[in-house]
């Protein structure tokens, strides 16, 4: 099945929907690590604290998507700040995990000597600790990112919020089962060149890693 042999009005919305589902399901997982790194940080730094952080975020991950799309359509509409807010929440439940167990990885031994060259605490982390907890953090955002990928798709219930999930809405509404297969399969295939594209990011950023596993 070709995406020329489609309806003429899924043919030009197709490349609408890519952009919508990266620019929402991308932000969503970016601004999730971006609050994910202080909460993280400060969980590592002092245990009680993690404890009460991951309930948090790990009830926040069990609330069903769709009824809180609909909750906050009252409240943002039919936008995308309707799908961006819930996708940015659930990501927490994986990105604040990753990057306790990241900074946790550090080694006593490393911040010692950090101390020792005359690093302060924010130099430390941003020189020392965040390079060496890159690998479980980066592990953390690609499935944080496929899972927002794949949950966005709910949000066509309410109308056009759900990137790719539009396809099989219409294909269910107009019984072309070519629409659903084509939403299937695309997402599919974004989740996936997703991760390949976070891999070699994450390569990118830590090639020490590579040669150490290759010396293991």
């Amino acid at each position: 099945m070709s995406i020329f042999d489609l309806p003429s009005y899924i043919q030009h919305s197709y490349l609408g929907l890519l952009g919508e589902q990266l620019k929402v399901s991308f932000g969503a997982t970016g601004a999730g690590l971006l609050i994910s790194l202080p909460i993280g940080q400060a969980s590592a730094r002092w245990r009680f604290v993690y404890p009460p952080v991951l309930s948090l975020v790990t009830i926040a991950y069990s609330i069903p998507s769709l009824a809180l799309f609909v909750f906050l359509v009252d409240y943002f509409g039919l936008t995308d700040t309707t799908i961006f807010i819930p996708l940015t929440v659930y990501s927490l439940a994986v990105l604040v995990p990753g990057v306790v167990d990241g900074i946790r990885a550090v080694p006593p031994e490393v911040r010692i000597a950090a101390d020792a060259m005359g690093f302060g605490p924010a130099r430390r982390y941003f020189q020392v600790e965040l390079p060496i907890a890159a690998p479980n953090i980066m592990a953390a955002v690609r499935v944080a990112a496929v899972s927002s990928i794949s949950l966005m798709s709910v949000g066509a219930v309410l109308g056009n919020l759900g990137g790719f999930g539009e396809l099989f809405i219409t294909g269910l509404r107009f019984f072309d089962q070519r629409l659903v297969w084509l939403g299937l399969f695309t997402l599919f295939a974004l989740g996936l060149l997703t991760d390949v594209a976070l891999r070699g990011v994450q390569r990118l950023l830590t090639p020490w890693a590579d040669r150490r596993g290759a010396r293991a």
